[in-house]
């Protein structure tokens, strides 16, 4: 028999096995009064004995339900729930045959505030108007699962391999804690310390500006917000967990998590100290804080680091990060009218970094090669604390302040040896380079709003936003720069010292007043002002004195720019039940002052500047499931001071940059387009997005070399640059019982065009990247988890009038996890990845593997878990990059993490309303 015909034949068995096994499920469900259907009303079946959640389906906009069901013995019950409505019970169905329930009518809800909803009987999902909800205890995760295994189990939820939230294709940027922010508004806090244990709902909302959800309005973004609630009983009491591991090669981590909630009342700390390249913050279940596992995979940072609230740590390129971390949260209502939240997080880092470049310098008359050795060794101090004020005056009034400090005192050692060659490898330059350097900065961010409500629909916002930067940063630089002709060398000892400010406001005041039932005028006046002064004081050492005390003027220099805009502007605001929108159109006038005094002179730039300036979106509803939204913006860009103020900087021997006095405001288009659509009675869905971003008059840099490779920079404009961009993603999800199958794919296409100058030749170049991904997860609640996932990634890009007509690379990316919680109390990760780089150099290794595995075991009332975790199982982590530039190719090689083994050891400490972890009674606290 052909192998064709077994397959078929084999596929016609299974499909007709499959059939018989399972039952239909179907019905309609209406208003019993109006005999309107209802849509997104879920239905769910329930287990008799435990109350345990079987399956669940929504209903679609006529109202009906079908979904199969794998046959049981067991009897179940039928529950229809809807928002407002009483909920529908049919008592003990057996699951043997097909089954029409027919229609279904509910009856509204008398009191709908006051309702008694028993916890058990809560559906697992429920769409409201603004709302997309799920009860956590429907969604079973393993032991000690965080809040970020929890939202893996949603139907809709997507978490890439580098953190990124999407809900329904729309991607998350804040999440919220009980409604406020937890450690800030990263949220990689919340969904990586918090268990899921204690999480009641997740609710997913569109998010606003505090204008907008203060006034009302709906959200002009097309991101997410997710507020995780928790359980009123885990709502008082205190719980958390501490971890501490020693490992081979010095390796050390520790990391700790205290919570205490007592109702409005909730205080949280957290702690860590570790070498081994991790935030420390990470807490998942399997790896803990070791980097490459679930939180920190093979898919890296293009620059292989990472950060939290503005705080950078080092990866897979920048060498080997030893970090210690403190931070606390406060939460509370004051005065019965006054929410607040506030946070501080102190942090030390040390990094040490060895680098090896190579680097192919492509020039219109051939090429050269820059050699280069260099050793980093930083160390940094931050601190920086938040705070979030809401005080409600009534109804119709409320203030919002949320103001932010940032100080940080970085220290660095670096030294570099280096060498450049012509393409017959004779020696253009070379230099060598000795600094220390210590940079002082402080940020302050100050947002405000008071909104006000009045009669028939008018309404009045004023929005402030502040901004306060300070930087100051000493150099000691010891430097020979040689030349291989006639030219002089660059010989430098001395101190630097440079200081910059960087101030910014923006006020912004918006009234709206009601044309039409659902149209509003909207009136605004935008004004923005930002200052900034840069200073540089430049001292060589003198052998006399013996001291720093030789002012160079050549080498120091003061600028300083100005920017004022005035945006007034009249638009409509559409706010309709499935639709809203708004556009925004006028004049933005630009006042721009640049001074800079070097060598004694003083240069001037003052030029004004009126544009039309429109931006607006529109987001339309079509379903309870399906949306579309876009939004377009035109305006302009203005150069920097440096770039339009024709003095020289000298501070690098290699480069002296100038600025161009005719230089033009770049003017840029931005337009997007999303529509997304997931089917929650399937568990499928898929969403695309697109966009398009139009720039004329860009700015460039324009850099011309001499022929010992020393090169002097300007900025020029150039007529066009644009780059669009297409993404499709689909994803489906099945569950019988225990058991759920996640799958999904998705193609990411960009396109783009630019110009640029090369030794003052323009060349064009045309740039196109692929990128498909598939991945899967199959589990089987509370005792297995396996998730493959594959990419891709093609680049090739076109050059015009260039040295070079075309450069083209691709990556592979797999990667394999798996998760068994079998036998009982252990708790074994395994996390296999393989990267291939066609881009990096000929003469090193292309591609590697990167494989982490963990065992853990519970005791003692599940209360410790002791754990053996191997990073890098192999010994096959690479540090070699390729990166490709219009003007250049580089290779790297830094210093990274091998292998290494760690014991560690974790306490975990549970106290509910007096409950502790293990005991049998419950004791009331006051």
């Amino acid at each position: 028999m052909p192998k064709s015909l077994c397959l078929l034949l084999v596929l016609f068995i299974s499909s007709v096995t499959f059939a018989q096994s399972t039952i239909t499920l179907k019905g309609k469900v209406i208003d019993e009064t109006t005999k309107l259907p209802i849509e997104s009303a879920t239905v769910y079946l329930t287990a008799v004995n435990d109350s345990t959640i079987v399956d669940y389906t929504i209903t679609n906009k006529t109202g009906n339900f079908n979904f199969k069901i794998k046959k049981s013995d067991k009897p179940v019950l039928l529950k229809v729930s809807y928002i407002s409505y009483q909920d529908f019970k049919e008592d003990k169905i057996d699951l043997n045959s097909d089954k029409d329930f027919g229609t279904i009518g509910l009856k509204e809800a008398v009191n709908a505030l006051n309702e008694v909803v028993i916890k058990s009987e809560i559906p697992p999902i429920r769409i409201k108007k603004d709302t997309l909800e799920f009860n956590a205890s429907s969604f079973k995760v393993g032991a000690d699962a965080n809040v970020e295994a929890l939202l893996k189990q949603l139907p809709g939820v997507e978490i890439t391999p580098e953190g990124k939230i999407t809900v329904n294709g729309k991607e998350v940027n804040n999440i919220l804690v009980n409604g406020k922010p937890f450690f800030g508004k990263d949220g990689k806090v919340a969904t990586q310390n918090l268990p899921a244990e204690i999480i009641d709902k997740v609710q997913v909302t569109d998010t606003k500006t505090k204008a907008e959800e203060l006034s009302g309005e709906g959200s002009s973004s097309n991101e997410q917000t997710i507020n995780l609630t928790i359980q009123e009983d885990k709502n008082k009491g205190l719980f958390g967990k501490v971890t501490a591991g020693s490992g081979s090669d010095k390796r050390y981590e520790s990391s700790l998590l205290l919570n205490t909630f007592k109702g409005e009342r909730k205080i949280s700390v957290l702690a860590s100290s570790n070498n081994i390249n991790s935030i420390g913050f990470s807490m998942d279940e399997i790896f803990d804080n070791m980097g490459g596992g679930r939180n920190m995979s093979v898919y890296y940072n293009e620059d292989g680091g990472f950060g939290i609230n503005n705080m950078s740590f080092g990866g897979r390129n920048g060498g080997i990060t030893q970090s210690n971390m403190i931070g606390i949260n406060y939460q509370d209502k004051w005065f019965k009218k006054m929410d607040q939240s506030s946070s501080y997080y102190f942090a030390n880092t040390d990094t040490e970094n060895l680098n090896r470049t190579n680097r192919i310098n492509l020039l219109p008359d051939g090429t050269r090669f820059t050699n280069s050795t260099a050793f980093t060794k930083s160390g940094s101090n931050n601190h920086t604390a938040s705070m979030d004020f809401e005080y409600q005056i009534d109804s119709t009034a409320t203030i919002y302040f949320n103001p932010r400090f940032q100080k940080g005192k970085t220290t660095s050692r670096y030294s570099r040896a280096q060498i450049t060659t012509d393409e017959d490898l004779n020696e253009l330059n070379s230099s060598n380079t000795d600094d220390y350097s210590e940079n002082d900065n402080s940020t302050f961010n100050g947002d405000a709003n008071y909104s006000k409500k009045f009669k028939k629909n008018r309404g009045l916002s004023i929005n402030l936003e502040t901004e306060f930067k300070r930087r100051d940063n000493f150099l000691d630089t010891d430097s020979q720069t040689l030349f291989a002709d006639t030219t002089p060398d660059d010989i430098r000892k001395q101190n630097q010292f440079e200081t910059e400010k960087n101030d910014f406001v923006k006020l912004e005041v918006r009234y709206g007043e009601p044309l039409f039932d659902s149209i509003r005028l909207s009136l605004t006046s935008e004004v923005t002002h930002r200052v900034i002064k840069r200073k540089a004081s430049t001292f060589d050492f003198n052998s006399v004195d013996n001291a720093y005390n030789d002012f160079n003027d050549e080498q120091s220099n003061q600028t300083l720019s100005k920017i004022t805009t005035y945006f007034p502007s009249t638009g409509l605001l559409l706010g309709k039940n499935k639709t809203n929108g708004r556009i925004n159109f006028g004049p933005e006038f630009i006042r721009f002052d640049a001074q800079s005094d070097y060598l004694g002179i003083r240069t001037n730039r003052n030029k004004n500047y009126v544009m039309p300036r429109v931006k607006g979106y529109i987001s339309h509803r079509i379903t309870k499931s399906k949306s579309i939204y876009s939004f377009y913006d035109y305006g302009v860009n203005l150069p920097e001071a440096n770039q339009v103020l024709a003095f020289e900087n000298l501070s690098n021997p290699l480069n002296t940059v100038i600025g161009n006095d005719n230089l033009k405001p770049t003017q840029k288009h931005q337009l997007y387009f999303s529509f997304n659509d997931y089917d929650y009675a399937s568990r499928s869905g898929y969403y695309i997005y697109s966009g398009f971003n139009l720039s004329t008059d860009a700015i460039v840099s324009s850099t011309v070399f001499d022929d010992n490779f020393k090169s002097t920079t300007t900025y020029e404009n150039v007529n066009l640059g644009y780059s669009s961009y297409l993404g499709i993603n689909w994803s489906k999800s099945n569950k019988k019982e225990k058991r759920t199958f996640r799958y999904g794919m998705s193609i990411d296409f960009n396109y783009g065009f630019d110009q640029g100058l090369t030794n003052a030749v323009q060349f064009e170049s045309r740039a196109l990247s692929i990128n498909p991904r598939v991945n899967a997860t199959w589990s089987i609640d509370e005792l297995v988890t396996i998730a493959p996932s594959y990419r891709y990634t093609f680049r090739t890009t076109d050059y015009e009038n260039y040295v070079i007509s075309n450069a083209q690379n691709f990556i592979h990316n797999g990667k394999l996890e798996i998760t068994s919680y079998f036998p009982k109390k252990f708790v074994l990760g395994s996390d296999f990845g393989y990267t291939y780089n066609s881009n990096i150099a000929d003469g090193f290794k292309k591609d590697f593997y990167l494989w982490n595995v963990s065992l853990g075991y519970n005791f003692f009332k599940d209360q410790f878990l002791a754990k053996v975790k191997v990073y890098d199982l192999l010994n096959q982590n690479l540090n070699n990059t390729r990166t490709i530039t219009p003007t250049a190719i580089v290779d790297a090689e830094n210093t990274v993490l091998k292998r290494y083994v760690m014991f560690s050891l974790t306490y975990k400490l549970e106290k509910f309303a007096g409950k502790k972890k293990g005991d049998g009674g419950i004791i009331i606290m006051d």
